[in-house]
């Protein structure tokens, strides 16, 4: 970010002048910003377009730089910065390696993906990656629901979260999965949705 010297103007206040001289004439004072240089690091790079799995959504910084430097940008901006599941578990030491969650991504896409109903929302809180909904589970017996949907955490060492379909008042409730226990029970997810 490029900062104007406050001090511009000290030399003409005993004129009376109000006029700013020209930037040229003053030499400029660049400040980096933590938290600008994050926003970009998160930021997809390339064309617009919409993804239909998490891999698709891979076009940020974070994604392809040095994963050490990316762990010590994510860790000077602090903890509380917007950032995926994945980043999140990997500076906890819950996850081996960047790489080792893209492939957790992978798989339960691979699953998701070739089922019927299962529809990838890549537009997610900032810094996230996108979740799964579950789309015949939106309508019901009693009208439209929140459908079932599959998300990424970094809370658990299972790291992927269920959420039942809701409907009416109160908070939908989180269940825990791995990978292999969402396969196994997939069908009789669908089926009570």
């Amino acid at each position: 970010m490029t900062v104007l010297d406050p001090d511009l103007n000290a030399d003409h206040s005993a004129t009376g002048s109000k006029k700013l001289p020209r930037q040229r004439d003053h030499a400029l004072r660049v400040e980096p910003m933590l938290a600008l240089e994050w926003s970009h690091a998160i930021e997809a790079a390339g064309g617009v377009g919409v993804a239909d799995s998490p891999a698709q959504s891979r076009r940020a910084w974070i994604h392809k730089a040095d994963e050490q430097q990316v762990l010590a940008l994510f860790r000077a901006v602090g903890k509380d910065a917007p950032a995926p599941w994945w980043l999140r578990a990997l500076d906890r030491g819950k996850i081996a390696s960047r790489a080792a969650a893209f492939a957790l991504e992978d798989e339960i896409t691979r699953l998701l993906g070739s089922r019927p109903g299962w529809v990838f929302v890549p537009w997610a809180t900032e810094g996230e990656v996108g979740y799964w909904e579950f789309v015949p589970s939106e309508s019901g017996v009693y009208g439209p629901a929140e459908p079932t949907t599959v998300q990424f955490t970094d809370r658990h060492p299972g790291f992927v979260d269920l959420i039942p379909a809701h409907r009416g008042p109160g908070q939908r409730q989180a269940i825990e999965f791995t990978p292999a226990e969402l396969r196994e029970q997939i069908e009789d997810l669908e089926n009570i949705a």
